[in-house]
């Protein structure tokens, strides 16, 4: 049986909800609090202001981009393969907390977009390291952020990758890509 969430996290997740739902403006604390199910003074024991809850969010993601780099660096079929199977959204907890610091940073907030930055930065060094090539490295990151772009933002569109077979043979095309380049 799974834990219950601790406060902070209902209040965290409550936060990301709102965010991805309907934006930064109508996050407010008061909203945030309902959602979670906490009181006001609840939510600002845990964080006392905004500017704590978007620093909040953004530590979660840091905290998961470090576990994700990890299994990107020891995934067993390598981290390219790794990287292009999971640029599907699975609205995992990784997906959910990068759409909602994305939405931070399209209210123009920079420490949002520092940390997007980041993180591709951390992905792109680790292919880079893999394939040696820094165009193939770029072309497997604007692969990976065109698949997600199109699982997240284009649900019930016809899927680009609809099984397994789909991705194996996209996975070949990149193996091909990279062996060509090395």
């Amino acid at each position: 049986m799974a834990a219950t969430p601790s406060a902070r996290d209902r209040i965290l997740d409550a936060f990301e909800e709102l965010l991805i739902e309907h934006g930064e403006r109508a996050s407010t604390l008061e909203a945030v609090a309902r959602s979670a199910g906490v009181s006001k003074g609840g939510l600002l024991y845990h964080f006392a202001s905004k500017d704590a809850l978007v620093e909040g969010v953004l530590d979660r993601l840091a905290g998961q981009v470090e576990v994700d780099l990890e299994r990107m660096r020891t995934a067993p079929s390598g981290p390219v393969e790794y990287f292009i199977r999971t640029s599907v959204s699975s609205q995992s907890p990784l997906d959910r907390t990068i759409i909602a610091v994305a939405r931070l940073a399209q209210g123009a907030n920079p420490r949002a977009r520092q940390s997007l930055q980041r993180m591709q930065a951390d992905w792109l060094a680790i292919i880079e390291d893999t394939v040696h090539d820094p165009a193939v490295a770029r072309a497997v990151m604007l692969l990976g952020d065109g698949m997600y772009y199109n699982s997240a933002m284009l649900p019930s569109a016809e899927a680009l990758i609809s099984s397994e077979d789909d991705m194996d043979r996209l996975l070949a095309v990149v193996a091909d890509l990279v062996d060509r380049r090395s």
